[in-house]
């Protein structure tokens, strides 16, 4: 049997991200109502580091290629696919199989490219931008005038969210985890910036809300962070769940939320295709609006690493030391950024 050839990465056991390795695969079969997608660029994400790892609550079976973000262009399309074309520049999300120079998928994990973006951009787009969306608009409900503050605002889902929160017309508070990320924050659009490894958490949100505290938490860190949310969360206030990235899942005193009212909201996005395909539709519409009227935009990490340099990527990301999205380039022979 002669199948088509491609690079990619791939994983058959267990491993540490650092030892990862572009390899041969066998190019994947299109079905029918199924698209195959040259991949340009990939999105990764901390997860990417525990799932090689085996330590996510997703085990795939091996062999597989991880990556769960890409933009490319659609290279073949299945019978019964309308909607998209040969040629058409799109970007997506997939549980795996990003990490390579060709990609399967379907419509539902899909959307146009539009066309002043670039593959870069639109390999940040499919997970950080609907996760931020989905819990400020729907969980959040956030509302103009009120006061929404982000943690590791200088993050993926970080600056989504305080990019969106501006768009919104709300004041936004970032929280950072060290001074060379405050001006990313301040990029994406924060109005105050909070760097916790030299100021105190709940001093400068009194601070900075007149002793009121803040309408909306939003909560990619769990851990000590979410603990101190609630010292400063005001009357009526909403606090979001998007992920734990300190590694520490916390606790509610559930005191705190009826002596203020508070509200403590789980958001997980990946649920909404299977739970409320209506909302996928509805969330990834307003932020093409949002992209068009130049409200948002993916900040990137200044490296953009070639497939080979996947472990350079996720150990950046691992560090803790990078900031945006960090971005994995596959079929771009010179990154136009």
């Amino acid at each position: 049997q002669n199948k088509e050839k491609m690079k990619a990465v791939v994983v058959e056991k267990w491993q540490d991200p650092s030892t990862l390795q572009v390899k041969e695969a066998p190019e994947p079969e299109v079905g029918d109502g199924e698209l195959l997608v040259s991949v340009k660029a990939a999105g990764a994400n901390f997860f990417d580091i525990l799932l090689v790892q085996g330590k996510y609550q997703h085990k795939p079976a091996f062999p597989f290629i991880p990556g769960s973000e890409f933009s490319g262009v659609v290279t073949k399309v299945g019978k019964g696919v309308e909607g998209y074309k040969e040629g058409d520049r799109v970007y997506g999300s997939c549980q795996t199989g990003a990490f390579a120079e060709k990609i399967v998928t379907n419509t539902t994990y899909i959307r146009p490219m539009p066309l002043e973006m670039t593959y870069e951009e639109g390999a940040a787009m499919a997970m950080i931008y609907p996760t931020s969306y989905a819990g400020l608009v729907f969980r959040a409900n956030l509302q103009p005038k009120e006061t929404l503050l982000v943690h590791a605002a200088a993050g993926g889902v970080g600056t989504a969210a305080v990019q969106i929160g501006r768009s919104i017309g709300a004041t936004v508070i970032a929280t950072v985890g060290s001074s060379e990320k405050v001006e990313i924050a301040k990029r994406a659009g924060a109005h105050h910036v909070i760097d916790l490894s030299k100021e105190d958490l709940v001093k400068s949100v009194r601070k900075l809300t007149d002793g009121k505290g803040v309408d909306v938490v939003y909560d990619p860190v769990g851990g000590e962070v979410f603990d101190k949310s609630t010292s400063c969360t005001a009357w009526n206030g909403r606090i979001i769940i998007v992920g734990f990235a300190s590694g520490t899942i916390p606790s509610v005193k559930v005191n705190r939320l009826l002596l203020k009212n508070i509200s403590v909201i789980g958001l997980f996005w990946g649920a909404h295709f299977a739970n409320e395909p209506e909302k996928v539709e509805q969330t990834f519409d307003a932020l093409t609006a949002l992209y068009g009227r130049g409200q948002i935009k993916p900040i990137l990490y200044h490296d953009i690493f070639p497939l080979e340099q996947l472990p350079r990527a996720l150990a950046v990301l691992g560090s803790r030391k990078s900031y945006g999205k960090v971005v994995v380039s596959v079929g771009l022979a010179k990154s136009k950024l």
